[in-house]
């Protein structure tokens, strides 16, 4: 009970805090039978978090001793069938894992699913970092002939910040091949080395990396302004794609013409001050787009929606603008400037705060008008929240058009250069993609 409590818990609180999530390959997940699912780790306990409460079938992590030790998340992880690690960072000195290992064994000898981070720690460096091979020893360990290993890459497009989006991207399942073990139960080093080289390979080919931070933070532009051109709006999926062939072309024109990508670097910094000036997005409208009818029907369905939204969504800024603000307060303070913990000390603090918030309006209400009252207004509470959060996207999104309008009305040229130049960084890219065969 407590197990299924927790996932739909969190499973709500996750959709909540991301505006989008996207799972990509779950089909591929085998039904039934042992599997071990490896991921890259990006984003602390989030990470686990998507596997928990989304994955097609229930997982049993492998998660580092200290969480167990620690108020309310150890019962969480426990409650998952979690299997504490034993790091030396943690324990201060040399480790024993193997009933570690057994434990992870045991598991999947019954057929049941357990996850681990080969990586090995959260980290928000521009690559995988060097694979533990505790991955490896334990698939090896089962000599199961069909156990099957399951990648998964974590992509998250700003991870820290609320209400962005998120994309849990499975790829092709592959069988372990059975090794020799020694009495002890393991596999000689040869065999754990090839499987962890195996399982690195997997993970590359679910996730997108460079060796540098900068590399991807002009690919992350570059994208925007790509997809931006799209006649129909892309999925997380097809911006992962993008991103992942474009680190490819940009490592080999790194080599090759480096002139090449300091251009397009140039003109990319050039178009995001202009929109920066004039307060627009990469997705902003072309002249082209704009007619009054058009105009005049968006402002009226928007007026509409907004008026209808408007008494509850006050109600609920009112009344959860404190919890949300604390809950802010609180990741500054203890994240420490990490961006790896902020969206999880974001995540607990809002899943423990809001309700509080709730609880205390219901007391309330029912301590002065009647507890009929106060229930009501307890179950109100949250339907206020949600209302407030469609009210100022909304409220951003008409926000956003509106300059684009009152552009198109007092400087179209200027709208009109933008556009085309967009449009001359796309038309840039796809040639340098020709001459990569990206």
């Amino acid at each position: 009970m407590l197990r299924t409590a927790v996932r739909q818990i969190f499973g709500v609180a996750l959709r909540v805090f991301f505006r989008r999530i996207e799972i990509v390959g779950a089909g591929r997940v085998p039904a039934d039978g042992p599997v071990m699912f490896v991921l890259n780790h990006p984003n602390a306990l989030i990470d686990p978090a998507f596997l928990l409460c989304l994955a097609p079938r229930p997982v049993s992590f492998l998660a580092k001793a200290p969480l167990f030790r620690t108020p309310v998340l150890g019962a969480i992880v426990r409650a998952f069938d979690s299997i504490p690690v034993y790091r030396r960072q943690d324990e201060g000195g040399e480790v024993d894992n193997r009933a570690t290992f057994r434990t992870a064994r045991a598991l999947l000898e019954r057929g049941q699913a357990v996850a681990i981070f080969p990586e090995g720690t959260s980290h928000s460096d521009p690559k995988l970092k060097p694979l533990k091979t505790g991955a490896a020893r334990i698939a090896l360990g089962t000599a199961l002939a069909d156990l099957q290993i399951v990648p998964a890459g974590l992509y998250y497009d700003d991870k820290a910040k609320f209400r962005s989006d998120a994309l849990v991207f499975y790829g092709e399942p592959f069988a372990v091949e059975p090794a020799r073990l020694d009495e002890r139960g393991e596999a000689d080093a040869e065999a754990v080395h090839a499987l962890t080289r195996r399982i690195e390979r997997a993970l590359g080919e679910v996730t997108f990396q460079a060796d540098q931070a900068e590399a991807l933070a002009l690919i992350e532009r570059v994208s925007r302004i790509f997809a931006a051109t799209s006649d129909v709006p892309w999925s997380l999926a097809d911006g992962f794609d993008l991103r992942r062939r474009m680190v490819v072309g940009y490592n080999q024109l790194r080599e090759a013409d480096a002139l090449a990508i300091a251009a397009i670097q140039a003109r990319v910094t050039r178009y995001e001050g202009d929109l920066t000036a004039l307060g627009l997005p990469p997705e902003h409208y072309g002249p082209a787009d704009f007619s009054v009818a058009g105009s005049v029907r968006y402002a009226l369905r928007s007026a509409v929606s907004l008026g209808l939204l408007l008494p509850l969504a006050l109600l609920g800024t009112t009344l959860h603008f404190p919890a949300y603000r604390i809950t802010a307060l609180l990741a500054r303070r203890f994240s420490g400037g990490d961006q790896d913990m902020m969206a999880t000390i974001k995540l607990l603090a809002a899943t423990l705060l809001f309700p509080l918030t709730w609880l205390a309006l219901g007391l309330t209400v029912g301590w002065r008008l009647g507890w009929p009252a106060g229930v009501v207004a307890g179950a109100l509470a949250p339907a206020s929240g949600a209302a407030a959060l469609v009210f100022w996207e909304r409220f951003a999104s008409v926000g956003a058009a509106a300059r684009g309008l009152l552009l198109f009305m007092t400087r179209r040229n200027m709208l009109a250069r933008l556009h085309a130049d967009r449009l001359a960084i796309r038309a840039a890219i796809l040639e340098l993609a020709r001459r990569t065969s990206v």
